[in-house]
């Protein structure tokens, strides 16, 4: 609720549409926020009684209305820009909204040699392949609660709010494409991701990428610091060395894991 605004000293703000989604006048919604913000006042005499007023164009959007009841000094509505025109209004800034970051472990999966096998058995054959690489890999994610995030033409990108169920997805993956012929590599990495609508990014999904592409075929490699957080797990894990991965300063301790 606004309550009135003449004790703040700001000047009055008016936000009216702005006619450029093509809608007609009856849609349109005109707002002032000060003293004289009643719901039958006319607008122009608002403009005319408002020293100094300033003007916001708030127009709507794909045929929605901005839904206002206005009582007295108080207004309600709802419109993300007008919210922030009364933010703005009483605070004298608006706030940067804080992205969406999350721990979570992130798995990269990669069929070896995907370029010539498709070439060796034709466009096809190797789409009814894919189809049930596809499908396998989707299973074994949703019986380890993994989140798809996008298929990679041979590959996945996946997260997890575990690691350890993240590497047994891995090692459940690989195991399960053998039947079909085929070999994936995978490689994971566990630290804070930004989401992005459907999609995720962050330092955190370039080292998983990082990882993966240094995973031998059937291998599952992953950093020090999955290994770490899943001590005591029972998962078994072999030194692969200290590697530099492109973007980070300081060569990372990878591990070839097993369950």
């Amino acid at each position: 609720m606004v309550g009135p605004f003449r004790a703040t000293g700001r000047k009055p703000i008016s936000c009216h549409g702005s006619g450029t989604d093509g809608l007609p006048d009856r849609h349109q919604r005109h707002f002032v926020l000060g003293p004289r913000a009643h719901a039958n006042y006319p607008l122009h005499k608002r403009h005319t009684h408002s020293r100094g007023l300033r003007t916001l164009s708030c127009p709507a959007h794909s045929r929605r209305t901005v839904n206002r009841v206005a009582r007295r000094d108080h207004l309600f509505f709802v419109h993300e820009k007008i919210g922030d025109c009364v933010e703005e209004f009483l605070t004298g800034s608006i706030s940067v909204a804080e992205s969406h970051r999350v721990l979570a472990t992130v798995l990269f999966t990669d069929i070896v040699g995907s370029t010539a096998r498709a070439e060796e058995m034709g466009d096809q054959r190797w789409h009814n392949l894919l189809a049930a690489h596809h499908a396998t890999v989707r299973r074994e994610l949703v019986r380890y609660r993994g989140s798809e995030i996008r298929s990679l033409g041979d590959g996945f990108l996946a997260t997890f709010d575990g690691p350890a169920r993240a590497v047994r997805c891995a090692c459940a993956i690989s195991e399960a494409v053998r039947p079909l012929d085929i070999q994936v590599r995978c490689g994971l990495h566990t630290g804070e991701i930004e989401t992005a609508g459907d999609d995720v990014q962050g330092i955190a999904v370039h080292i998983a990428a990082r990882v993966s592409a240094l995973a031998e075929a059937g291998e599952i490699l992953v950093s020090r610091t999955v290994k770490d957080l899943v001590a005591g797990s029972g998962l078994h894990f072999k030194e692969r060395g200290k590697h530099s991965l492109k973007g980070l300063q300081e060569p990372m301790e990878l591990y070839a894991a097993s369950h």
